[in-house]
């Protein structure tokens, strides 16, 4: 006799036999990154990153037709999350608080290429600095600039040139933050300081009571 499914079998879903697209191609690229990381990237193959990702090798060239296509979508995926973690650290702030957003955008650009930069290195490598349109650097001085324009629009400071002001605090806080990388700073959170106060120096705070009762 022929054994009958009731309902409530009929209604149990099926476990997909296939992850999602977006997880495949995540994991494909922290799997790349990873190994990229412990063994460079020239001696890195595609059959390795497949082994590691535990995929068909026709899966990765679903998603990329070289490996030069990957580190382009490395890149992209490297500047996605670091905008991701200035924008969270950002909204920490108080709305109007201009003066705890610049300082925050600051130290978590510091802290965040610090972390990072071995990864940066990766994926910029021999042409980030000498590429003068480079579209994911403009994109974090926009946000920067645009920290400059509200702060003088709310009178906290006057810049009258926000975007050569953006160019120059965005080029000495990874200048600085490049010493940090290559130096043995004993006190890093002194340093940091240091770095805010310097920039903050480039903009004229209308209200020096302001600066002094800040937490900057």
């Amino acid at each position: 006799m022929r054994h009958k499914t009731n309902q409530h079998e009929l209604e149990i879903p099926k476990t997909p036999r296939t992850k999602p697209a977006e997880v495949r191609l995540d994991e494909l690229m922290a799997a790349a990154e990873h190994l990229f990381l412990v063994q460079g990237v020239d001696a890195t193959t595609i059959n390795e990153i497949v082994k590691l990702t535990q995929v068909a090798k026709g899966i990765f060239y679903h998603y990329f037709a070289s490996k030069n296509e990957l580190l382009e979508a490395l890149k992209e995926r490297y500047t996605t999350q670091f905008l991701k973690r200035l924008e969270e650290a950002i909204d920490t702030c108080k709305p109007n608080d201009w003066l705890g957003r610049l300082c925050t955008w600051i130290r978590v650009n510091i802290e965040t290429y610090a972390e990072t930069y071995r990864t940066h290195d990766i994926v910029y490598a021999n042409h980030h600095h000498h590429d003068r349109n480079n579209q994911e650097k403009n994109t974090i001085l926009k946000q920067l600039q645009a920290i400059l324009e509200n702060g003088t629009q709310a009178k906290v400071w006057q810049v009258d040139h926000p975007h050569i002001t953006a160019l120059l605090i965005y080029a000495g806080v990874h200048g600085a933050t490049d010493d940090i990388i290559v130096s043995s700073h004993s006190n890093r959170e002194v340093f940091i300081h240091a770095v805010i106060a310097n920039c903050l120096r480039m903009v004229d705070i209308v209200d020096d009571d302001t600066l002094q009762n800040h937490s900057c």
